[in-house]
């Protein structure tokens, strides 16, 4: 037998009622034998484990995947999302501190993106979010993001800082900048990221409105 950790996040630790729990799996165990110890154990959770994506050591896995002794696996909710700064942060944010960490006199094309809370989703009025990220592994993946962006676009610096915790009508949930020797890069940089950061990055929000509230991705 072998011991892990697995991490519960948004939902799942909802499902559950804890954040984190040791298990015992056999020493050959991987990814789809362990979601089977978790589904008997918990029975709330097994409905959704067919919606999450499952990371082992940081690194997003198949069912397939081992799982070796001492692992840390955890179960990751729908994301509501080179050289530069890649941080999750608990504080607002401010478009300078990513403006200033890619800026140089090479690059003469500095594209930003902003993304605030709205103060409506579908017709219902939203009264605040909920962010809530693996850090370790959300800040990992925004580098690899930041790597490929430079690959992909000829050396463009990216910068990325998303926010966590709880965020109001109109406060900034992540700030992106990019800069390129040339603007096309630049643009096109910054829509990538944003696009990536989606898909791919273990930041997940809960929305709040008046007559409910729901985890973005999963339903009610």
């Amino acid at each position: 037998m072998a011991a892990i950790t697995v991490l519960y996040f948004a939902a799942a630790r909802e499902r559950v009622g804890a954040q984190r729990e040791a298990l015992e799996v056999a020493g050959s165990a991987r990814v789809r034998d362990v979601l089977g110890l978790l589904a008997e154990r918990h029975p709330a959770l097994g409905p959704l484990l067919p919606h999450l994506r499952v990371a082992v050591n940081h690194e997003f896995v198949d069912a397939e995947a081992e799982v070796p002794a001492g692992a840390e696996l955890a179960l990751i909710p729908p994301v509501a999302g080179g050289s530069g700064l890649f941080s999750v942060v608990d504080r607002p944010l401010r478009l300078e501190e990513v403006v200033a960490a890619v800026s140089g006199e090479a690059y003469g094309g500095l594209v930003t993106f902003s993304g605030s809370v709205r103060n409506q989703t579908r017709g219902r009025r939203v009264l605040r979010l909920e962010y809530e990220a693996y850090p370790p592994m959300a800040e990992k993946r925004l580098a690899a993001i930041g790597a490929e962006v430079a690959e992909r676009f000829g050396g463009t610096r990216l910068a990325i800082m998303h926010r966590v915790g709880t965020l109001m009508p109109g406060e900034l949930a992540v700030v992106i900048a990019a800069a390129a020797p040339h603007r096309k890069e630049a643009f096109l940089a910054c829509e990538h990221a944003i696009e990536r950061l989606k898909q791919d990055v273990p930041i997940w929000k809960k929305e709040f409105y008046e007559d409910g509230e729901v985890w973005v991705g999963l339903g009610p």
